[in-house]
């Protein structure tokens, strides 16, 4: 198998450039490759603020500026796409419409598969674009048999495939990652851009959700969906206090519950379940949390899906750990049974199952099964 993020062949690429350093990097090191690049920074906000708050939020009128710096100084033309009205469809409205059913969405999944290698890859290939260049840390490789596979980046500590989990084989075929194979630090990451002359080099990363600059992510759902009060209950079913809308919790959570009663044993109680048809967070003890097995849908398959059962290991949160697992596809489902049990699952959230440092596919959890039956 022989690395492929940067083909020895000139192709001409769209970058993506998000005005932060490692897209601005990304993009320095195709133009270098020799291909011929193209930046463009994609307006996802149709109301943008004029500056960011440190690392919060992203989009804004200050990253469009950032980004087109980094074009001039890279030499290469530049261009900013407007692309809200699509990323409030296929993003944010899913984000909103996830946690009003009870679940847990994760949007930089969904805006990998429905904005950058999606609206904008079918943007790019229509204008004549060989590939799509983006600052994620992952690598695509070609196999003996000549066929594109998404690894994990060489430096583990920075991967992001978990993310990008859902790109499928056609999609694979037109992503480059310039930044996956290396096994760097962010200071260094950050020491090329200043060697380039990037002003970015010290502009902190966005670690929030982009669509949420304050971090408030309850404030948000709560002016989307409304305050709807409704009970925080046992696993007996016993009133524990009250909650201003069940969207506003997530599976595991422990903080910000406000129960007034503490528990029999005096240990910490953690949301287990959230029920938007009552409108009802049932809360319980930690071992409650544990999962053996989880049923999974609509998987995407970097590549040929598995047609039997077979082992894998499976990452189920963007920084989490691998963990081994069994699946069994059926149609447009999974059942995935882990060697041991697992905490903090939650529908809405995806599953990425790796072969070894390959991404085999992505699938959303619909359902879990509890060690312990808690409701």
């Amino acid at each position: 198998m022989t690395a492929d993020a940067t083909p020895p062949r000139r192709l001409r690429v769209l970058a993506a450039m998000s005005g932060g350093v490692d897209s601005a990097v990304a993009a320095a090191r195709a133009a270098e490759a020799g291909h011929d690049v193209t930046g463009v920074h994609l307006a996802l906000s149709a109301n943008p603020q004029s500056f960011r708050t440190g690392a919060r939020g992203c989009c804004t009128i200050e990253d469009s500026r950032d980004a087109r710096r980094a074009a001039d100084v890279i030499g290469i033309p530049f261009y900013v796409w407007d692309l809200a009205e699509r990323f409030r469809e296929d993003v944010v409205e899913d984000f909103v419409a996830e946690y009003e059913a009870g679940r847990t969405p994760n949007p930089c999944l969904r805006c990998n598969e429905k904005i950058k290698f999606a609206a904008l890859l079918d943007k790019a290939l229509a204008l004549g674009f060989d590939a799509v260049c983006t600052g994620h840390y992952a690598r695509v490789a070609v196999d003996s048999e000549g066929n594109r596979e998404l690894h994990r980046a060489s430096d583990m500590a920075k991967d992001q495939s978990y993310v990008l989990g859902v790109l499928d084989e056609r999609q694979l075929a037109h992503a480059l990652f310039p930044l996956g194979d290396t096994v760097t630090t962010k200071d260094e990451i950050r020491a090329e851009a200043e060697r380039r002359g990037l002003a970015v080099a010290k502009k902190p990363d966005s670690h929030d959700i982009c669509f949420i600059a304050d971090g408030d992510t309850q404030g948000f759902l709560a002016s989307r969906l409304g305050r709807a009060e409704g009970d925080i209950v046992d696993e007996s079913g016993t009133r524990l206090g009250s909650h201003e809308g069940a969207y506003g919790f997530t599976i595991g959570q422990r903080k910000g519950l406000r129960i007034g009663t503490p528990a029999p044993d005096g240990k910490p109680r953690y949301v287990l379940d959230i029920s938007p048809v009552n409108n009802t967070v049932t809360v319980g003890p930690l071992e409650a949390l544990d999962v053996t097995a989880l049923t999974a849908i609509k998987p995407r398959w970097c590549g040929t899906a598995p047609a039997t059962a077979g082992e894998y290991t499976a990452q189920l949160r963007a920084h989490g750990e691998e963990t081994p697992v069994r699946v069994e596809p059926a149609g447009d489902e999974l059942s995935v049974t882990f060697t041991e049990a697992v905490r903090g699952v939650a529908p809405g959230q995806a599953v990425v199952l790796y072969d070894g440092t390959r991404v085999v596919g992505s699938a959303t959890i619909a359902s879990t099964t509890r060690a312990t039956a808690t409701v």
